[in-house]
C-alpha cells in the first residue's frame, strides 16, 4: 500500500501544481500581455489558449477527485474521532468544489455562465485566493498529524 499512497500523493499535489500554477500564469502573465493585441488577435488568442487549457483543467479535476479521495479514505483510520480534521477536510472539499466549478466555467461555452468568462481576471482572483486556502488547510492538516482521543495533543507528544 505504501507505493499505492506515495503515488496518490504524487498525483494529487502535482496535480494541484500544474493546475494552480498555470492558472497563475493564466491570470498574471497571459492576460496583461493580451491586453497590448487588437482584440480580434487576443480573442483569437485566448480562445486557442482556452481550448488546449480544457483538457488539463477536465483531466486535473478527473485526477483531483480520484487521488484526494483515495487520500481522504486512507486517512480515516487514523483521524476518528477528531471532529477538527473532519471540519477542515470537509471545508477543503467544498472549497475545492467551487474551484472546479469556476476552472470549468472559464473554460466551458455555457451562455449561462459567459458572465465568468467575460471577468476572467476577476474570477481566477477569486479562484486562486481560494486555492491559496485550500493549500494552507492542506499543509496545516498534513503537518498537524493525527490527534489522541483526548484531542489536545498530537499523538507524537504524548510519548513524552
Amino acid at each position: 500500500m505504501f507505493y499505492i499512497d506515495l503515488i496518490s500523493r504524487i498525483v494529487h499535489v502535482s496535480t494541484a501544481i500544474l493546475l494552480v500554477g498555470g492558472s497563475a500564469f493564466i491570470w498574471m502573465v497571459l492576460l496583461p500581455a493580451s491586453k497590448s493585441i487588437p482584440d480580434e488577435a487576443k480573442d483569437k488568442l485566448l480562445e486557442s489558449v482556452t481550448g488546449i487549457w480544457k483538457r488539463a483543467v477536465h483531466m486535473g479535476i478527473v485526477l483531483f477527485l480520484a487521488s484526494g479521495f483515495y487520500n481522504f479514505f486512507r486517512a480515516l483510520e487514523a483521524h476518528r474521532g477528531d471532529g477538527l480534521y473532519h471540519a477542515l477536510v470537509g471545508t477543503k472539499i467544498l472549497l475545492a468544489l467551487f474551484v472546479f466549478f469556476i476552472a470549468s466555467a472559464l473554460v466551458g461555452k455555457s451562455a449561462k455562465l459567459e458572465f465568468i468568462r467575460k471577468d476572467r481576471s476577476r474570477w481566477l482572483t477569486i479562484m486562486l485566493a481560494v486555492a491559496a486556502v485550500i493549500v494552507a488547510i492542506s499543509g496545516y492538516v498534513k503537518v498537524r498529524g493525527p490527534y489522541s482521543e483526548t484531542g489536545s495533543v498530537p499523538i507524537e507528544q504524548n510519548a513524552s
